[in-house]
């Protein structure tokens, strides 16, 4: 088994910074890392990438062949990406019996709630190289300053995640930069737990802008009540503590935590229902 991590969210979210910062925490406790680069719009790389769409197909090179703009040119890449599955499962393969992915995908977020190509690559790889991968979902913090972004932002982590069908991790990055936009209206708990969302209501009807969207709102907040599957966990990405503590839940997410141990469906069964504070560097590689 290869486990790993599909890093998405919206333009801005911190991707490729948390692909960066994410890559040297592991290589930190003995993981090998290879970062794939799926995103043919992202041309200045902080990272040296295993693999790099780029040498399939430029975004550049899209839009003036088709005359596409960005949106579409990404849409183009990702249908043709799916259509030469096998360059890309050709390049990982040699990956596989060491390394840990990560694969960082374009910002734009139809990509994964409206389109199909994303999924079906992925898929395809999880089929085709028995991968156990984690969507790790980026949502920058300063969203929850304004109760419409917020709800927006709502709306797009439970969209995806219905779409992707894979184990998923919503997560506030840049969560040390909330401050910096504005006191929030209830303590943080609120937004990261998802909580009683009438109560931003109020505070979305003292916007007059937002006020004529009222019943449009309260239908939104009542579709994510009710499937009750969204939350976030936060990460500052130059904080050790917080990213070991969110590795910890995507490696219970993904099953990392049980590929090196041997125990009866009893004691997998205590560590799955139980606290995600077991002791990363006990487990630094699974080969």
């Amino acid at each position: 088994m290869v486990f790993g991590q599909v890093v998405i969210g919206p333009p801005g979210s911190g991707k490729t910074t948390y692909c960066n910062g994410m890559s040297q925490f592991l290589n930190l406790i003995g993981r090998k890392v290879a970062i794939i680069n799926l995103d043919p719009a992202n041309d200045s790389l902080p990272y040296d990438c295993a693999v790099n769409i780029e040498d399939l197909v430029k975004l550049s090179d899209v839009m003036v062949e088709h005359s596409l703009g960005p949106n579409g040119g990404l849409v183009y890449c990702m249908d043709y990406l799916e259509k030469n599955i096998d360059w890309l499962q050709a390049k990982l393969e040699p990956l596989l019996k060491d390394h840990y992915l990560l694969f960082d995908f374009p910002g734009q977020v139809e990509l994964f709630f409206l389109h199909s190509n994303a999924k079906n690559v992925i898929m395809k790889l999880i089929k085709k190289l028995n991968l156990r991968l984690t969507a790790v979902h980026l949502i920058d913090a300063h969203l929850c300053s304004d109760p419409g972004k917020y709800i927006s932002a709502l709306v797009l982590s439970l969209s995806t995640m219905l779409h992707l069908e894979l184990p998923h991790v919503n997560v506030l990055s840049k969560i040390d930069l909330i401050e910096s936009y504005g006191r929030l209206a209830f303590n943080l708990d609120f937004y990261t737990d998802v909580q009683d969302l009438s109560y931003l209501q109020y505070h979305l009807d003292q916007d007059p802008r937002s006020a004529k969207y009222r019943k449009l709102t309260k239908e939104l907040c009542e579709v994510i009540d009710n499937f009750g599957l969204v939350n976030f966990s936060t990460l500052d990405i130059q904080d050790k503590e917080s990213v070991g503590n969110l590795v910890k839940l995507i490696d219970k997410s993904n099953g990392y935590i049980f590929a090196g141990i041997d125990a009866s469906a009893v004691e997998f069964s205590k560590i799955a229902v139980g606290p995600v504070d077991w002791d990363y560097y006990r487990y630094p590689s699974w080969s």
